[in-house]
């Protein structure tokens, strides 16, 4: 274990699985103290206890406006501070619009979009008057290239990239810096219906990436030095063209 994290406290939301989880182990390997956040609160439980004491779980509904928008407090009681907040909890939804549903539009938007918003909301106050920290998106190479096949999706990420880059030059004067890694395909729960070998097929053909291969360029975006802003990384796997 190096140390490049330690002394940090980090608050991943979306942590029970996928990015999220990815990017609480390799955070905690560099020395940090991680606030696993999540709904699925067995499963937050348990995973916290195998990382060991410096994972701490706190189970909030990213639904719920209440409860994100208290969820500074709720973080600084459990971990006493607050230095990076990685809004990673998203949904995703595919298909014609035509034969759309809004009500399942509604959802993904409202995590995707309006939570997200909302929490980042909830904790800048913290780092501007402490004069630093990292916010952090898991948005998708969905925000920068319209994609056909995914359109409420995409617009829910070329959401998040507009509030990112508009909200980075309000606060980078204060110490707090912004930015937003923007992957491809990702084996996540979303692929949990895929057959094993379907999956280490595209693995093997380079046509999907592995959570922990995002998590190591999250990492690598935290340390820079803090005269330097990653504001945009795009990691995708290596025969995907877009």
């Amino acid at each position: 274990m190096a140390d490049l994290m330690k002394g940090k406290t980090v608050a991943v939301t979306g942590a029970a699985s996928g990015i999220g989880l990815a990017s609480a182990r390799a955070l905690l390997a560099e020395g940090a103290t991680v606030v696993l956040i999540d709904r699925a609160q067995d499963k937050l439980e348990q995973l916290c206890a195998d990382l060991g004491s410096s994972a701490l779980p706190l189970v909030v509904d990213l639904l719920d406006r209440g409860q994100v928008s208290g969820i500074l407090p709720r973080i600084l009681d459990v971990a006493g501070g607050l230095d990076v907040f990685h809004a990673n909890a998203g949904a995703y939804i595919g298909g014609v619009v035509a034969d759309g549903d809004p009500d399942e539009w509604d959802l993904v938007l409202n995590l995707n979009v309006n939570a997200t918003f909302r929490a980042v909301n909830a904790v800048l106050p913290h780092m501007i008057e402490q004069k630093s920290g990292d916010i952090l998106f898991t948005s998708s190479v969905a925000g920068v290239i319209p994609v056909v096949w995914e359109p409420i999706y995409t617009a829910s990420k070329f959401a998040v990239q507009a509030f990112v880059h508009s909200t980075r030059r309000q606060v980078f004067q204060h110490g707090v810096r912004m930015g937003a890694i923007l992957p491809g395909p990702v084996v996540t729960a979303l692929l949990d219906d895929w057959p094993e070998a379907k999956m280490e097929e595209a693995l093997a053909a380079g046509s999907l990436m592995r959570p922990e291969e995002v998590g190591e360029a999250i990492l690598f975006m935290l340390t820079r030095p803090r005269n330097v802003v990653i504001r945009d990384l795009v990691i995708l796997p290596n025969s995907l063209d877009m």
